[in-house]
Formats: C-alpha cells, sequence, structure tokens
C-alpha cells in the first residue's frame, strides 16, 4: 500500500511505524475471511482491509477522527485472526491500537458513551472497586430484562447480564507473597495476579501455584504488581496504560533482590498478549526500554511454561469430554494454539477443537459490554459450535472468554489450569464439583 506521510510526520517514531505497517498491506482480502465482524456484517469497512484504509486516511491528513471512522474502529474486536491469516505479516495490532489513541486524543464522544468508557477505565482495573461494582450489580440484576433494548440501555443490560449471580470470596492467595517449590525447586516465577480475574475467580490463581509449585516452581506474587493495562489501552487511554506496565516492569524487576525472577507467568491471556508487548510499548523510552524488553522476553503464558516444565502423571483418571475454547489472544496474539491442547490430552482429557475456533466469542476485554448486539451474535455462534461437540466441560485460559462463554450455556467452564491441577493431585473444579453433586 502506497503512503504519503510527509518527512515531519515519519519523524514520529508512532507514524513511522504506522507507515511501516501500512506498506506491509497489499490488499489481498485474506483477512475478511476470518474477521468475526465482517464475517457477520458483511460491510467491508468492518474488515481489517477496511479499516486499514480509515486508519491511513486519518494518521496521513494528520485530522481528528470523525464518526464514521471511530463507529468501524470501535467495532473491531482486537481479536488479531486478521494477523493469523495475513501472509503480508501485516502488524494490524500496533496500527489499530494507534488508532485507538488517536480516537481518544482528538475525538469527543458522546457523554453517555463518555462516561460509560471512564468508568469501566476506573473500575476494572481495581479489584475493590470492582468488587463493589459488582455488589451492587447482585440487586439490580432482576432489572435487566426490564431494560430497553436501545442505547444505552443495551449497554446497561448487558453488564447486568454478565455479572455474576453470587460472588465467590477474596483468595488469600492474591496478596503480596511467595510461595515455595515444592520438593527441589526448578525455576522462581511471578504470576500474574490480574485484576478482573482476581474478583470473578479466584479459584484459578489458587490452581495454577498449586500447579507450579507442585513442578518445582517458587511461584511469588510480586508486592505494587497489578492490572496489565490492557484493559484501557485498548480503550486508547495511552497514560493510564503505560503507568499500569511501568508498575508491573518494576514490580517484578525488583524481585529476588533486583535479579528478577526466571519467568512471568500470565493465567490470563488477554494479559499475556499485552504484557509480551511491554517492549514494543516502551522501544522508544531511554528508561524503560530495557527493563521492559527483558520482561517481555521472560514471559510465558502458564501453558507454554507447563510445556517446558513437562507435566507430571495424572493421579486419578479423568477421561472427561474437553470442548476447548481457543481464545483470540492466545492462538492469535502469542500464536499459542498446541500447548493447551497437549497438556489436556496428556491430562487424560477426550480433547475437542471447536468448529469455526477461529471466531471470537464476542468478549474481547470490554467490547461485550460496549458493543453488546454484536458480542451476543458473536457467543450465540459460539455456543452452537461448542454445543455441537456435546461436550461435558469446556476449558479456555482467557477469563473474559470464560466469563462470555458461561453466560450462554449450561455447560460447565473452567480453566486450563484447573483441569491440569485437578489431574495432577489437586482439588475438582468447584463447577464440577457442583455439577457432579446437583
Amino acid at each position: 500500500m502506497q503512503t504519503v506521510f510527509t518527512p515531519a510526520q515519519l519523524a514520529n517514531p508512532d507514524i513511522a511505524e504506522a507507515d511501516k505497517i501500512l506498506r506491509a498491506c497489499v490488499h489481498c482480502g485474506f483477512c475478511t475471511a476470518t474477521c468475526p465482524t465482517y464475517v457477520t456484517l458483511g460491510d467491508e469497512l468492518d474488515s481489517p482491509r477496511g479499516r486499514i484504509y480509515l486508519i491511513k486516511d486519518m494518521l496521513e491528513k494528520d485530522r481528528p477522527a470523525d464518526a464514521r471512522t471511530v463507529k468501524h474502529i470501535d467495532r473491531c474486536l482486537s481479536c488479531l485472526a486478521c494477523m493469523t491469516t495475513c501472509p503480508s505479516g501485516v502488524h494490524y495490532m500496533h496500527l489499530v491500537d494507534q488508532a485507538r489513541v488517536h480516537i481518544e486524543e482528538t475525538f469527543r464522544r458522546p457523554w453517555a458513551d463518555r462516561t460509560l468508557r471512564r468508568l469501566l477505565a476506573l473500575v476494572l482495573p481495581r479489584p475493590a472497586l470492582f468488587r463493589l461494582a459488582l455488589v451492587g450489580a447482585l440487586f439490580a440484576r432482576p432489572l435487566a430484562r426490564a431494560l430497553p433494548g436501545f442505547p444505552p440501555f443495551d449497554r446497561l443490560r448487558a453488564m447486568l447480564r454478565m455479572a455474576p449471580a453470587s460472588l465467590p470470596n477474596p483468595s488469600p492467595v492474591d496478596a503480596p507473597q511467595t510461595f515455595p517449590a515444592e520438593g527441589r525447586r526448578r525455576m522462581r516465577v511471578a504470576l500474574l495476579a490480574g485484576c478482573a480475574q482476581q474478583v470473578l475467580d479466584p479459584r484459578i490463581n489458587e490452581a495454577t501455584i498449586r500447579l507450579l509449585t507442585r513442578h518445582g516452581c517458587e511461584v511469588a506474587a510480586a508486592r505494587g504488581a497489578g492490572c496489565c493495562g490492557a484493559l484501557v489501552h485498548h480503550l486508547g487511554m495511552d497514560k493510564p496504560a503505560h503507568a499500569m506496565a511501568k508498575a508491573n516492569i518494576a514490580a517484578w524487576t525488583a524481585l529476588y533482590d533486583g535479579r528478577g525472577p526466571d519467568a512471568v507467568v500470565i493465567n490470563a491471556s488477554g494479559c499475556g498478549t499485552t504484557v509480551k508487548d511491554y517492549g514494543y510499548m516502551f522501544r522508544t523510552d531511554p528508561n524503560w526500554a530495557a527493563p521492559a524488553a527483558r520482561i517481555s522476553l521472560m514471559t510465558r503464558d502458564v501453558s507454554e511454561l507447563m510445556i517446558e516444565l513437562g507435566l507430571k502423571p495424572a493421579t486419578r483418571p479423568t477421561g472427561l469430554t474437553v470442548a476447548y475454547h481457543a481464545a483470540c489472544s492466545l492462538q492469535h496474539g502469542q500464536k499459542i494454539v498446541r500447548p493447551p491442547k497437549a497438556l489436556l490430552a496428556a491430562a487424560g482429557f477426550a480433547v475437542r477443537d471447536v468448529p469455526e475456533g477461529h471466531l471470537c466469542c464476542g468478549s474481547a476485554g470490554t467490547y461485550n459490554l460496549l458493543q453488546p448486539a454484536l458480542a451476543e451474535t458473536l457467543l450465540a455462534r459460539k455456543i452452537e459450535n461448542i454445543e455441537s461437540l456435546r461436550p461435558q466441560v469446556i476449558a479456555a485460559g482467557n477469563i473474559g472468554c470464560m466469563t462470555q462463554i458461561a453466560a450462554g450455556t449450561g455447560i460447565p467452564v473452567v480453566h486450563t489450569v484447573e483441569l491440569l491441577d485437578w489431574a495432577t493431585g489437586g482439588p475438582m473444579p468447584a463447577v464440577l464439583v457442583n455439577r457432579t453433586a446437583g
């Protein structure tokens, strides 16, 4: 694709990067076949190729974002299926992230939209505030069906629908501390406790710690580490996203008298994609470029690390049929496809691939709250594909996907690590215990 940025524009490293990405695009259109919004809506401007043209025009002319451009960029899930499909290696993620920052800086949204986005950016990354908001939602949930189906009530209804019917108690494992390895210590790792996940399902971190310590890892929850920054980053709010990233980089670097851990382990793949991008995020910052790059290089999804460690033999027969949902941030964002399925199979589960597994479930961070109609359409398609397998349990590696899918089916949904923990000596996942008791 030809571009016409001026030399003055190209002096900006972000514009220079956008120019490189745009020039890599050859208009082939392969991306349209795997883009969930294009497959659903059939609008060229809701395809990666169409959005690339909109972004190019906006950045080249250095103009404020207009409502048409915002509409179609907002509809992008950032699922990154286009990057998996693209034969030219177009780094769409960095381009659309830059477009979102430009929109945030130059476009004034309607009051209701602006307020909701600010509220989500404030609440979701902060576990205490998020828990308080969900307590309020427990009382408001019965009102969801009575709300009108048009904006802004559709978003409020979506938020109430996604709110859990009950809240688990906070887990003691999420406080800053170190968990010793069982037997010979093989590695020292830092675990990102996360933000929304520790409120919605603290059992995931508990299972992760049991699994890792059982396999010879000393696991540290670092003081000062918190939200990875993904939620606000994808809202185009660069400054708070960078502040959160810096807090994590500093916290993990300070571990073990400043030597840092052997690896940073992530059990929410949306977070993992962002943490692995810290090096790019701070590439032009002389103070943070080196430590950010180091953290990105040592970051592992928990399934990656478990492949490196080698899964212990299962201590109990499992045999359940598992529909494995490949989170977009894992399969497209991090290009991790085989490890979770190989681990589940090694643990004795009968693993089934979900048809149309490349298509997003509609969660995508805050997408299911900001674009509820599209998210619900994608969820219905995902549930139909999952239920066609008649599984006994659904496994996924991302809390957003788990919450979204659980809202659309009665089949138990668990994190992959919960099944691996159970198979190698841990407790049965709570949702399976409840199902067995029922």
